[in-house]
């Protein structure tokens, strides 16, 4: 910790600097530079929150510290946050860079528009935070092996301390390593299931967290592209709304166009009628009237001929008849001629 009111470095326990030196090294090294071309767009922001806990009334010490990273490349940039409790049991976590803002005192904005929040690539981010569950299993465990390591240590110096240099003599000390003989296997059995058991919920916590961690992400994601989509839904149907006065124009424009050809033709027409002749228009005017008076003449000829076939029929007719009777009587009178010769000649 700092020893003096004035420090221009956040107070840390030795521990805890370390974990936290680590924990940047791992994740710019693995997870930010070789996501952001090689860190020659990247931008980094750190620092710390303070508590309310004060070491003599003097230096506060820090709730957590902090780290924001932009990488601003067009089209293939991202921005994510982490933080780091003061706590030694707790690991990095990895935050979103609106959340880690509201987390911070009078929420500012790090970087300029969000770091393209509307342009990021959400692949990178994903393989981003693959790396950051990385480093937080190799905290845990490096925990687990610090807690485990005091145990081991002080069940030695209890080993040491209850195994004698010599041998006791007596009634007595038979007995003690008796019992001891008999306690021995209870005693690293009930260590056994306790190291089973705080292991198995050691890793159901952590697998939890990792489910939850999941599916979360997995919310943000779809949450995320339903957004997007609704957001292209809307705007094509604005830009629907906003053509319908353009199309309506056109429509107008085409029937105005329509008429104006009517109107045209029309002009053209009557221009053509005025240049036809006069004498012209005076027959045509004049042909219904001719038309009128020559019907009687015709229907008289119409008459007159029909009159005429019809005498022409009777007359044929009638010749006709008058040809067959003379043809009858001719061959009447004939035969009726031999006839009476015949009978003559028999006499």
């Amino acid at each position: 910790m700092a020893t003096f009111p004035l420090t221009n470095s956040v107070p840390m326990t030795q521990s805890f600097r370390e974990r936290w030196h680590m924990n940047l090294n791992s994740l710019m090294d693995r997870a930010l530079i070789p996501h952001c071309s090689e860190g020659k767009d990247l931008y980094i922001l750190t620092g710390a929150v303070p508590s309310e806990h004060r070491v003599k009334g003097k230096v506060t010490i820090p709730e957590f510290v902090w780290l924001a990273a932009c990488c601003a490349v067009p089209g293939e940039g991202w921005a994510m946050g982490f933080i780091k409790h003061t706590q030694d049991i707790d690991v990095i976590e990895d935050v979103m860079l609106r959340d880690l803002e509201k987390l911070l005192p009078h929420k500012p904005q790090l970087f300029q528009d969000n770091c393209g929040e509307m342009e990021q690539d959400t692949e990178k981010m994903k393989k981003i935070l693959e790396v950051v569950n990385q480093v937080q299993d190799e905290e845990r465990s490096l925990q687990s092996q610090e807690r485990m390591s005091p145990l081991a240590s002080t069940q030695s110096q209890r080993s040491a301390l209850l195994s004698p240099e010599a041998p006791p003599e007596g009634g007595s000390s038979f007995l003690g390593q008796v019992l001891g003989f008999l306690a021995t296997p209870f005693i690293k059995l009930f260590q056994l299931i306790y190291y089973l058991v705080t292991a198995v919920l050691r890793n159901i916590v952590h697998l939890l967290w990792l489910v939850a961690k999941q599916a979360i992400n997995t919310v943000e994601s779809c949450l995320y592209h339903l957004g997007e989509a609704t957001v292209s839904y809307l705007v094509a149907i604005g830009q629907e709304l906003v053509s319908i006065p353009w199309k309506v124009l056109k429509v107008v424009a085409k029937v105005i166009r329509a008429f104006l050809r009517i109107l045209c033709c029309l002009l053209k027409a009557v221009c053509r009628a005025l240049s036809i002749p006069l004498r012209v228009l005076v027959d045509v005017a004049t042909f219904p009237v001719y038309t009128v008076g020559a019907i009687p003449i015709v229907c008289k000829d119409i008459a007159v001929g029909l009159g005429g076939t019809l005498s022409l029929l009777f007359d044929t007719a009638f010749g006709t008849v008058g040809g067959l009777f003379q043809i009858v009587f001719s061959v009447f009178k004939r035969i009726g001629y031999k006839v009476t010769l015949d009978n003559s000649g028999e006499f």
